[in-house]
């Protein structure tokens, strides 16, 4: 069986920020319909790693931020609408954020009751609770609808049922997926690959089901 040409490959990268570097020596591939969970401690380089990903992929990956990074002041519709914001005119887009056309409105609805945010479409996104913005932020992703989904934490303010229907749909709509999280369970449940790192550098590098939760916990003491 042959295997699919690699979207990103990495070979000795370093990278960091505010002249520190985080990542050190990392050798990597990732290939089409990958379901990747990078894993490690806090400060291990995860959002570094991320970080690189995304600036590698991103004509092709929609970004799910650590932070909800929410425009507060605007309403959940057009936060979710930035996802597509490259792909129109500036004067679309202008148009767009004080007439909002129900064509637009419609698809943005049905994301967000994809992540069971619907009723929230005209609210004022600063008004939300954490888990919600994080919601809209995945329902932003979703309706983006770039192949890669690459996401920082996408799950971390909700519960363990409501982030498992999130990945499942973030799963449904972008063929290939790289989620930092912190939840060993749902990692091992919803990704087929995990990465785990430490001090900058991949230590662990295996298929999801090959592993259990106590094989990943000497990587969190």
């Amino acid at each position: 069986m042959s295997v699919a040409a690699a979207l990103l490959e990495l070979r000795g990268a370093t990278a960091g920020y505010a002249g520190r570097p985080v990542l050190h020596g990392l050798d990597l591939t990732l290939r089409p319909g990958e379901h990747v969970a990078v894993l490690g401690r806090s400060g291990a380089g995860k959002s570094t790693l991320l970080s690189l990903l995304y600036q590698r992929l991103s004509d092709r990956a929609a970004l799910i931020p650590q932070a909800a990074a929410l425009v507060g002041t605007l309403s959940v519709f057009h936060n979710v609408y930035m996802g597509r914001l490259d792909r129109h005119s500036a004067w679309r887009n202008l148009r767009m954020l004080a007439f909002p056309q129900r064509a637009e409105v419609d698809a943005v609805s049905g994301v967000l009751g994809t992540v069971g945010m619907e009723d929230y479409l005209f609210r004022r996104a600063g008004a939300l609770s954490g888990g919600q913005q994080q919601r809209v932020s995945v329902a932003r992703a979703l309706y983006n609808g770039r192949p890669v989904v690459i996401g920082d934490e996408p799950v971390s303010a909700l519960d363990r049922l409501q982030g498992a229907e999130v990945l499942r749909r973030l799963a449904a709509r972008h063929e290939t997926m790289v989620l930092a999280m912190h939840d060993v369970g749902l990692a091992l449940a919803h990704a087929r690959r995990i990465l785990v790192l430490d001090e900058g550098r991949i230590v662990l590098d295996a298929p999801a089901d090959s592993l259990t939760p106590s094989d990943l916990l000497p990587f969190y003491g």
